[in-house]
């Protein structure tokens, strides 16, 4: 599985992002998809999560209210709607995809990772 995302860029706080990724390759074993995050120093922190069946989804109390992650199952496409900016959410976004349908809010679930992408929120 290959995973490409974007839409990353600055912003003020208060402002609001999308961020896209892509997957490709074998994603029919794929049982759900991830956004992490990593601030510079800091370790990579789990944002929120979406299973690709049902779409159910999770996320941390610190983004609770303020994201929002769907997916376009016809466009093998996840999405993170990110609204009300904090400059403590400044980080490089990493989309991720699991086989597994346990710990999906634990990074070292993950089997697939893209590229990431820069989320500067100023303050």
């Amino acid at each position: 599985v290959q995973l490409q995302a974007s839409g990353g860029g600055l912003v003020q706080a208060g402002d609001s992002l999308r961020l896209s990724c892509v997957a490709s390759g074998r994603t029919r074993s794929t049982y759900a998809m991830g956004w992490f995050r990593q601030a510079p120093g800091k370790e990579r922190e789990f944002a929120a999560a979406i299973t690709w069946s049902y779409g159910s989804t999770y996320y941390p109390d610190s983004v609770k209210g303020r994201f929002t992650i769907s997916r376009d199952n016809a466009k093998n496409t996840v999405y993170l709607q990110m609204n009300s900016l904090k400059p403590e959410d400044t980080a490089v976004y990493y989309c991720a995809a699991t086989m597994k349908s346990m710990g999906i809010m634990h990074p070292n679930s993950y089997n697939y990772w893209g590229q990431g992408t820069l989320v500067t929120v100023s303050s």
